[in-house]
């Protein structure tokens, strides 16, 4: 625990401070920027532009080895990564938009092509007296071992330019991700737009190689906009939200490795993300499933009551158990279904409202007002008091329900 303390207020070293601060803006600019393309249900498009960078990254290493440079040079590296990568996804859009294939098939394509490129090449660098020691395997899952200040430096200044454009370009990105054809009617260019969006997936996809690697960061672009979907309706507050639980996640997960140093980085971010995304399906105040869970069951109860109290106003017996042992809690029937004076009362109100929305689709016409009966709306939520009276001037004196 203290371990975990320390690397929490960032007391854990210069490296795992490098690495949390990293993680964490890495994990803001991999939300915020993923909330488009799940938007407009393109987020595996992500997981084909993680994948195409791995060519890229070998093609990059050979040819500065070939020139008498560093292979090892994180910036040459994320260029070429960047360029295969830009290539794969114009190739995606390409082939989804010249032929007939479906854009699924295409990422499918794409992604089993560059990622076996990319499998080839860094088998022909581990041949190479140069590549035994690059330690380019460390792009898979992540490496954060021999982080620099460079690199902090460039995941937080190419994180904060993603948001800063997702931000800034929210509107016409939320009108294509919801309705692309009526973006098309206000002038706006569908197809830059989405390739504007896979390019901000491409830049958080490509600075953060070194820290989370090519298979998890697609987790870092889908899971954190999955799981604020189910705390919002808004996309601009969406934004905000998907970002900090990618933040969040990303610095959690960096110093829950800190304070366990066999325990991978990147994994555990990927991690902490599942974990907030489960809190999230379940505990969400308006989409959570243990509140549909007590919804479900409260509108169950409604329909149970109203049909108990109508059967009573009947005078018909209450054959279901479940409808018996509602009423009975709530103090309308007797354990043996024979109604107390106040399930009788409720019982005639129930009956007679019945009735009133028989007049009242008589006498207005408005199907706006009168659809809104759905046999459980109070029908005080919807006439006035003065128009309840007419209702029932109509009827005539109401019937008490009689005694058994």
């Amino acid at each position: 625990m203290s371990l975990f303390v320390e690397a929490f207020f960032l007391q854990a070293g210069y490296n795992a401070t490098l690495v949390a601060i990293g993680a964490g803006v890495l994990g803001f600019a991999a939300g915020a920027s993923g909330t488009f393309p799940f938007l407009r249900k393109r987020a595996l498009i992500s997981d084909a532009v993680a994948h195409a960078t791995l060519p890229g990254i070998g093609l990059a290493f050979i040819l500065m080895v070939t020139f008498g440079g560093d292979g090892r040079s994180l910036l040459g590296l994320i260029a070429g990564s960047a360029l295969t990568a830009w290539t794969g996804l114009l190739l995606i859009e390409w082939i989804s938009r010249r032929t007939r294939l479906t854009e699924d098939a295409a990422i499918g394509a794409i992604l089993g092509t560059f990622f076996g490129a990319g499998i080839v090449f860094l088998t022909v660098i581990q041949g190479m007296s140069a590549g035994r020691q690059a330690g380019l395997e460390g792009f898979l899952l992540g490496s954060t071992a021999g982080m620099l200040f460079q690199d902090a430096l460039l995941i937080a200044v190419g994180g904060s330019l993603a948001v800063l454009v997702t931000w800034l370009m929210r509107r016409p990105m939320t009108i294509v991700a919801f309705d692309s054809d009526y973006a098309m009617t206000l002038g706006y260019d569908v197809r830059r737009i989405d390739l504007l969006m896979m390019g901000l997936v491409l830049s958080v996809t490509v600075i953060g190689l070194k820290l989370v690697g090519l298979i998890l960061i697609v987790a870092m672009l889908i899971i954190p906009a999955v799981a604020a979907r189910f705390w919002t309706d808004r996309s601009t507050k969406m934004i905000w939200i998907a970002g900090c639980i990618g933040g969040a996640s990303g610095y959690l997960g960096a110093v829950l490795s800190a304070s366990a140093p066999a325990m991978p980085t990147g994994p555990i971010i990927v991690l902490v993300a599942a974990g907030i995304f489960v809190f999230s399906l379940l505990f969400a105040p308006d989409r959570g499933v243990l509140v549909t869970l007590f919804r479900h069951r409260g509108f169950q109860a409604r329909v149970h009551r109203r049909q108990g109290l109508l059967a009573l106003a009947a005078h018909h017996p209450i054959r279901e158990a479940y409808t018996l042992r509602l009423l009975t809690r709530e103090g309308l029937v007797r354990p043996d279904g024979v109604p107390t004076d106040a399930g009788r009362a409720q019982a005639a109100k129930i009956a007679r409202d019945e009735r009133r929305w028989d007049v009242a689709r008589e006498i207005y016409q408005d199907t706006g007002l009168t659809g809104r009966y759905d046999g459980l709306t109070p029908i005080e939520d919807v006439f006035t008091a003065d128009e309840i009276a007419e209702l029932d001037h109509q009827l005539g004196p109401p019937v008490t329900a009689r005694t058994e």
